[in-house]
């Protein structure tokens, strides 16, 4: 599905109301690596660390973070409408349903307490494997993706939108994926996490960056909006490289010569970092957005691979 800019009416009439393209705008699919990459992550060093890989618990983990992640989405969604976000007629991020009537706030809302419920439930399930702390690590995950744009005071509208990230899509996903299918935290995972964080709050700055004009005018005081376009671009620039930096250590820590692999990114990174500085605001950062993503999603498949070989040369 291509997604469609709201500036554009012929781009508009062609999602349907309440049609599968609709709940895709809401869903934002092209999101979910940041999901997917701290799972990928987690589990794989832990098995190269223990040996253990329990097939169905990791497709629980799986499950449960693309399910936060999508909550967060929709969240993000109705309540950017809710509150007025889209009347000032400047936006220029990607299209939300609700702010464009292809889905109502209360179908939305639906969704969302769907998928928190299917959350919850496999968070129930997952006690039986690992006990009652799993509730706590999915409890403040789930509160976290509610609060980022619900509540009187969210997330969204204050300066710590890319902590919140770095937090709960890399040390809380990354390190409760391996103990949750280990039953413990090994030190190549706590810098992997570190890492995954980093590129996972590297794709919120990029959309705050964006949206800097736009978010002044509505009251949203982002990172980017309180500290400026120099702080944003600064920021970007150390979340985008820092996890390189951190390779070394964990190769050190392995100890894998295999964890090197992502340094093959190194250059992708650099370009992408190059083309953020450079590219005027507006949509054209919307594809600087969707490479953030991507470049997360391979970081975390190389990362993976070579733990993988790692472990069988050991």
């Amino acid at each position: 599905m291509r997604l469609i800019d709201r500036g554009h009416q012929d781009d508009a009439q062609a999602v349907p109301r309440g049609s599968l393209a609709a709940w895709a705008v809401a869903v934002r699919p092209r999101s979910l690596p940041v999901a997917i990459s701290p799972v990928l992550v987690g589990a794989t060093l832990g098995f190269a660390r223990s040996g253990q890989l329990d097939g169905l618990a990791a497709a629980l983990v799986l499950a449960a973070a693309l399910l936060m992640q999508v909550v967060t989405n929709m969240q993000n969604d109705v309540g950017y409408t809710v509150r007025g976000g889209d009347s000032s007629g400047t936006r220029t991020g990607l299209p939300r349903a609700t702010a464009n009537g292809w889905l109502s706030v209360r179908h939305v809302r639906a969704g969302i307490v769907l998928a928190a419920l299917l959350a919850t439930a496999i968070g129930v399930a997952l006690v039986a494997w690992r006990g009652w702390p799993v509730l706590a690590i999915g409890g403040a995950s789930l509160l976290a993706a509610l609060a980022y744009m619900g509540g009187p005071r969210p997330i969204a509208y204050t300066p710590f939108g890319e902590l919140t990230v770095f937090v709960f899509f890399g040390l809380v996903a990354v390190l409760g994926t391996d103990w949750v299918l280990t039953g413990s935290v090994g030190a190549v995972t706590l810098v992997a996490a570190l890492a995954i964080g980093a590129l996972a709050a590297a794709a919120l700055a990029v959309n705050n960056h964006r949206d800097i004009a736009h978010d002044r005018l509505v009251g949203r005081c982002t990172f980017a909006v309180h500290f400026g376009e120099h702080a944003s671009r600064r920021l970007y620039t150390l979340l985008l490289l820092v996890p390189f930096a951190l390779l070394p250590p964990m190769a050190w820590l392995g100890p894998s010569a295999g964890l090197l692999l992502p340094l093959a990114l190194l250059p992708a990174a650099l370009r992408l970092r190059h083309d953020f500085v450079h590219c005027p605001r507006g949509t054209a950062l919307n594809e600087v957005l969707f490479r953030t993503f991507q470049l997360e999603l391979w970081f975390a498949a190389l990362l993976s691979l070579g733990a993988l070989l790692g472990r069988m040369v050991a």
